[in-house]
């Protein structure tokens, strides 16, 4: 495809047979979700998967237990990772982990008890993969930076940049823009909701202890 820009195709609580697909696709990356499985089944799943991507220098990303909420069509009630579980599915040789430590997707309820540090920091113990945050959105920043230092490396935000979205669209029409001159126009109806999700990243990853850097094409 000509791809120049320093991007990556992931595949994200994909199941067993999604997650075949995607590596014969030639995806970079996989999440295999298996934490709805009996244990032992989602370990082995786990180990073939871990083949089938490798073979191809495809990186694969597991979940042990279960992650709160809902997100594409998985749902999950949400626990605490098991740390024996974690250690076995680690030693398949996946390159990430996701792992329960009471975080949910969506919205996090008024009576959240925040991130469970205790169990963060047993499995950065256990294991030596980079654990990956899933449910990111609404978690305050003081958490994200706690989370990070103690062994999470990638996190997921989804429903954070799509409130800012919808926040950022209703007020350009609750305000009548897009009843003014070409206003409707797609390209003006969207832009102040596409600014929102920059901004609201771009604040993030502030948290993670880094900037973001515009990309220039070498050649204009």
């Amino acid at each position: 495809m000509d791809i120049t820009v320093p991007v990556v195709i992931h595949l994200d609580h994909g199941n067993f047979e999604a997650a075949k697909e995607a590596i014969a696709a030639g995806y970079n990356s996989v999440m295999f979700d298996g934490h709805d499985l009996p244990f032992e089944e989602n370990l082995a799943k786990t180990k073939e998967i871990v083949a089938l991507a490798h073979a191809k220098g495809i990186s694969v990303e597991a979940e042990v237990g279960s992650i709160g909420g809902e997100e594409d069509g998985i749902i999950g009630e949400g626990e605490l990772a098991n740390v024996d579980e974690a250690k076995q599915i680690a030693a398949t040789g996946v390159d990430f982990l996701a792992a329960g430590i009471g975080n949910i997707h969506g919205q996090y309820p008024a009576n959240w008890k925040g991130l469970n540090f205790e169990r963060l920091q047993e499995l950065a113990d256990a294991v030596e993969q980079p654990l990956v945050l899933h449910g990111g959105s609404g978690i305050p920043q003081e958490q994200v930076e706690k989370a990070i230092s103690m062994g999470v490396a990638k996190l997921n935000i989804n429903t954070e940049c799509q409130l800012a979205f919808a926040k950022a669209t209703r007020e350009y029409i609750e305000a009548g823009k897009d009843q003014q001159g070409k206003g409707f126009d797609p390209r003006k109806l969207l832009k102040p909701g596409t600014d929102a999700i920059s901004d609201t990243v771009k604040e993030i990853i502030g948290w993670m202890g880094t900037k973001p850097v515009k990309l220039v094409p070498e050649e204009l």
